[in-house]
């Protein structure tokens, strides 16, 4: 453990009483002008060694939505302890990486450092002001207090100072919205020194919103492939937070195999579905020249599966194992020459894509997709901030991409020819099936109640009646998700009314123990479990690949719960 969250952890009761001694607005009013508030609309903050919470409870009072990230247990306890009724949602997590947060998907209209700049090693700090910045909603405040003076107590401080923080500042293109004079400390010590920086993010900061519509709408496409590596990067992005398996030097790593299923996937209806003349849908201008990923050996076995039994955690075994791994080869090696190549950014040679290829792998007689399996096939790589994009807007831009693919494939001779109804390129290019299939869930509750299981609702605790229904917990309107951690037996009133809200923090907590319960019933088998903790540790933020704790998984549902409001502005329950 750090000696600086060791010092907080283990004198946590002591800073807490001495910390009360002195007011929100004492501490604070070198800033008033910029303080957050939730008269407007959506206001989420995010404060970074949020310790007792006392800051993060005012800004919760004044109607934000905060998450508080506290490394020191004993400290986060209290903080925790202390916002229970209100709307603050409490983070482990450490600068510079701040994994945890990054994993949310939110945005953040004030990002506040009280008394934590210091403590941050220099080396450490363009790495955690880039983490920071990532962070920010266009327009957004980044607030920094730099406390002048060493410690003389176990901790250890690193000297600070307003250049450094506008050399930053120039680096990621914030703007410096105020500088404070030096001021005296509010606790009344000799040696110690305050100043505050306010920086903000005046629009989107990376551009690379410009770029994904560029590449939509401008480039130049002789097929719909750069189309579809930018959905397949834009599904998984949004639904797969787990799937990054490295961040380094401004880079997202994935595993190339699920780039590779995804892009399959996508394409199975669009070549598979009969669209005329025993044809599907052509995907290319040129009619003599077929799809470089669609082959015999592979593609050509797996005509009778359907999109969604590539779903994560399925079982593949014999003949359509082998064949699949064949179509997965074939798909990167499409998808490495044809969109991977020629998608970049001004010159050539600025690549927004790249992927590292395993040499040597076997072929497996079986297995389940999985991360280790999907990774077995190499690493898919592409800029932090352009995956961040990706995950933001997706809602955005996805539309955007499926017009945009049917307005090309519109122009192809063969599809011309055929008069193509516009619906049925639409169908082709659903994602999932839109039946919501909670079939599996529903065939196991019906299953345990043959074998009178008392089932309950998890919402109410209420028997389980013959009219139940599978409620989703994020709404499938919002967050297309079937995954088994995502379904809940819930009475058809209770579905009903809550239709296509998320469930509020208090419900949550109260139906823990009635869903955890479930879970552990219903899906208590070894190939259940495995199925189970796969999708989770994919679609959920923060779940290692290993994880065997219904709890865990619990918690992560929370974080993925607030993460989805927050992003789509999704109602509450």
């Amino acid at each position: 453990m750090n000696r600086n969250i060791q010092f907080y952890d283990q004198n946590a009761e002591q800073l807490n009483t001495q910390y009360q001694q002195v007011t929100f607005e004492q501490v604070h009013e070198s800033w008033r002008a910029h303080w957050p508030t939730g008269h407007d609309q959506n206001c989420n903050v995010l404060d970074v060694g949020a310790g007792n919470g006392q800051d993060a409870a005012r800004f919760a009072e004044q109607g934000c939505t905060v998450y508080a990230v506290e490394p020191a247990d004993a400290f986060r306890a209290l903080g925790e302890a202390r916002t229970e009724a209100l709307t603050v949602t409490w983070l482990s997590d450490t600068l510079p990486e701040l994994k945890v947060v990054n994993q949310l998907s939110v945005r953040f209209d004030c990002i506040l450092l009280s008394a934590v700049w210091m403590h941050i090693a220099p080396t450490d700090r363009p790495r955690a002001f880039r983490k920071l910045a990532n962070l920010l909603a266009p327009n957004g405040r980044l607030v920094i207090t730099l406390r002048h003076g060493m410690f003389g107590d176990a901790r250890t401080a690193h000297p600070v100072s307003v250049e450094e923080i506008e050399q930053l500042a120039k680096d990621h293109a914030l703007q410096i919205r105020l500088k404070t004079d030096v001021t005296d400390d509010s606790l009344g010590r000799d040696n110690v020194k305050w100043q505050t920086v306010v920086l903000t993010l005046p629009d989107d900061g990376s551009g690379d919103l410009i770029t994904v519509r560029h590449v939509i709408v401008n480039d130049n496409k002789s097929a719909t492939y750069k189309l579809a590596l930018l959905r397949t990067l834009l599904r998984i992005a949004d639904a797969h937070p787990g799937a990054v398996t490295d961040r380094y030097d401004g880079r997202v790593a994935i595993p190339l195999g699920l780039v590779a299923l995804y892009w399959i996937r996508q394409y199975k209806r669009l070549i598979d579905t009969d669209a005329g003349e025993g044809l599907g849908i052509q995907q290319n201008s040129n009619t003599n020249k077929g799809l470089g990923f669609v082959k015999a050996g592979g593609w050509g076995e797996l005509k009778h599966l359907a999109p969604d039994d590539f779903a994560i955690g399925a079982l593949f075994i014999g003949e359509e194992a082998t064949a699949l791994q064949k179509a997965l080869k074939d798909a990167i090696k499409t998808i490495d020459e044809g969109p991977v190549t020629f998608t970049y950014r001004g010159d050539k040679n600025n690549r927004l894509f790249d992927m590292q290829k395993s040499g040597r792998r076997k072929n497996a007689s079986s297995f389940v997709l999985d991360s280790e399996f999907l990774q077995s096939f190499g690493v898919f790589t592409l800029g932090e901030s352009l995956w961040d994009c990706l995950r933001l807007y997706a809602s955005w831009i996805e539309p955007l991409i499926v017009n945009q693919w049917i307005a090309e494939m519109k122009r192809y001779k063969h599809n011309e020819r055929r008069d193509i109804a516009l619906q049925t390129y639409h169908d082709c290019l659903a994602w999932i099936d839109a039946k919501r299939d909670t079939r599996d869930v529903r065939k196991r509750i019906d299953s345990l109640r043959a074998n009178k299981h008392k089932l309950v609702s998890v919402w109410s605790n209420k028997p389980l009646q013959d009219s139940y229904q599978v409620d989703h917990c994020l709404p499938f309107a919002y967050w297309p998700n079937n995954d088994r951690w995502n379904l809940f037996p819930a009475s058809s009133q209770e579905n009903n009314t809550k239709r296509d809200k998320v469930p509020s923090k208090q419900r949550l907590k109260m139906a823990k123990p009635l869903i955890l319960d479930f879970w552990r019933l219903a899906w208590d088998s070894e190939q259940d479990k495995t199925r189970f903790f796969t999708e989770a540790s994919l679609s959920l933020p923060n779940i290692h690949t290993k994880e065997r704790e219904f709890e865990a998984v619990f918690e992560a549902m929370q974080l993925q719960v607030a993460g989805v409001k927050s992003r789509l502005l999704v109602g509450e329950w």
